[in-house]
């Protein structure tokens, strides 16, 4: 018996059926939990903090830059929590902007996207694998190619991947739980004994005025620098919404899982930051590389450090495991509608998982890492830093037009009077999107700085190509399917979860009917 729905793609017309992730097998705390991973604390931390404390960053002031981070992060999300109330679908951004800007831009704008959640698992996984490489050989005094551990952890992540995502979701909930505890321990224990040589520093470090200075106390190039890394840190908080299919009652759990992932994300990067900034004291400026490994060595001893080490692989794992899943529902999202190929949008008749979208994300992922094996390039100079350089540009910008989204659904097209407002539906996501717009400024002003010794690559003189390539590609298909295929072109970005999501009203576009894979 085929373990696959009976159902492909969704019909050109009439009221024929779609597949459908398997309903109800995640709650708040997985949805949390699974945005919180993509996020990555453990990696934010101990990847991005050092640089935005550093003197080519914001110095003292990088948990004020965190603060500022969070500000504009939770006013993105009150817009994009409204939408998503009235929005069901696996496609997240894709959906949002189709309904809110119409097909042609929601066509560019889930092209850049799933182009950032295809490669933001093999970026995570070249930190993963370079970390495990040198903890295998600093603690076992063996030497095992990181690449190896790269098709290690893609094997894994393919596995969970083609399950039920509530067996993905125990498995990243004991990650995270075990690298927050470590990140809140050290924390703790910093601020019981008084801060570092120079006290708590709560006037330098928690300003907010501190966050958009660099170290030098001027507004330039290293204020923008380490703006960058502080929203880079958020990348992925998002992926609350591309879960509501699979959630129970989605119109509830997704707006509290991004609010809860956003604002509780940004308190405990804010915290974490002061403390450790605080345990270096001024001279963190100078030298940020001993930020984490110092206070936990002098307040735990050498057994904690080990042991953070450890949880730097099990978080990187967990992020990469979580990307996995969040390319895998794009290419399923877009795979349903009847793109690139129609059996990207079927799921396993047992799991209800999209395993064909999982399948082909683990291909792409194998494709990415063979390709930086054979030239020869460094996992983390290289395929972290330029994938992750790649995805989050993309991310940046999709998130600026969601913002608009919001205000064109709302406001433009009149959808929903009822829960339009004055400021959760057209101030904030103006604010955000404006703010959104700046952040996107910082990347590629920053850009040389970000990727540092990668940027003499040809891969990175390639990433603006890119990105704009996607963005036009994408334009060009949805005028193409509008002319040549308008039965198509009226799904794009139409398929949503009509008992938990909402009709679309067009009268072009027929009624879609959900069905339970379990029993097709």
């Amino acid at each position: 018996m085929s373990t696959e729905s009976s159902t492909a793609a969704p019909p050109a017309s009439g009221s024929g059926e779609v597949n459908r992730l398997k309903a109800n097998s995640v709650g708040l705390v997985g949805v949390v939990f699974m945005a919180i991973a993509t996020a990555a604390p453990i990696t934010a931390m101990t990847g991005n903090l050092p640089v935005i404390a550093g003197k080519q960053g914001n110095g003292l002031g990088a948990p004020a830059a965190y603060i500022v981070a969070t500000v504009v992060l939770t006013i993105f999300s009150v817009g994009y929590v409204t939408m998503a109330k009235h929005i069901t679908a696996a496609g997240a951004f894709y959906g949002f902007i189709s309904h809110g800007l119409g097909r042609i831009v929601g066509m560019a704008a889930g092209l850049l996207a799933v182009m950032a959640y295809v490669v933001f698992e093999a970026s995570i996984l070249g930190f993963f694998a370079k970390n495990l490489h040198d903890l295998v050989q600093d603690q076992f005094n063996t030497d095992i190619h990181w690449g190896v551990w790269a098709f290690v952890g893609v094997a894994i992540i393919a596995c969970l991947g083609y399950f039920d995502i509530h067996l993905t979701a125990k498995v990243l909930g004991i990650a995270l739980v075990l690298e927050i505890s470590i990140l809140a321990l050290v924390s703790l224990a910093v601020m019981f004994t008084g801060g570092g040589p120079d006290g708590y520093l709560a006037g330098e470090a928690l300003n907010p005025i501190h966050g958009i200075e660099g170290a030098d106390g001027t507004v330039g190039a290293a204020a923008g620098f380490g703006l960058f890394f502080a929203f880079w840190s958020w990348v992925g908080f998002e992926s609350t919404a591309m879960y509501g299919e699979e959630s129970r009652d989605p119109k509830r759990v997704v707006p509290r899982a991004t609010l809860i992932s956003v604002v509780g994300v940004g308190l405990f990067y804010v915290f974490v930051s002061w403390m450790m900034v605080s345990a270096q004291g001024r001279g963190v400026v100078e030298d940020s590389s001993g930020l984490f490994f110092d206070p936990l060595g002098d307040h735990f001893g050498g057994w904690a450090v080990k042991v953070f080490r450890w949880l730097i692989v099990t978080g990187s794992f967990a992020c990469a495991m979580a990307f996995h899943q969040c390319a895998a529902r794009y290419l399923y999202a877009i795979g349903r509608e009847g793109f690139i190929h129609p059996s990207l949008g079927k799921t396993h008749r047992t799991h209800g998982s999209p395993h064909i979208a999982s399948i082909v994300q683990t291909v792409i992922t194998v494709l990415i890492v063979t390709g930086f094996l054979l030239a020869d390039m460094d996992p983390v100079v290289h395929m972290y830093g330029l994938l992750a350089l790649l995805g989050t540009g993309a991310i940046l910008i999709v998130q600026t037009l969601c913002s608009f989204a919001a205000v064109g659904y709302f406001h433009v097209q009149g959808k929903h009077p009822e829960t339009k407002h004055w400021f959760k539906t057209l101030v904030a996501p103006v604010v955000a999107g404006v703010a959104m717009i700046g952040v996107v400024g910082l990347l590629f002003y920053n850009f040389e700085s970000a990727a540092g010794d990668a940027a003499n690559t040809l891969l990175f003189d390639l990433i603006p190509w890119i990105l704009g390539l996607l963005f036009v590609g994408g334009i060009a298909l949805a005028l193409y399917m509008k002319a040549n295929s308008p039965d198509a072109y009226e799904r794009m970005g139409r398929i949503i979860l009509e008992d938990a999501g909402e009709r679309d009203q067009a009268p072009a576009i027929p009624a879609q009917t959900a069905t339970d894979p379990a029993r097709t």
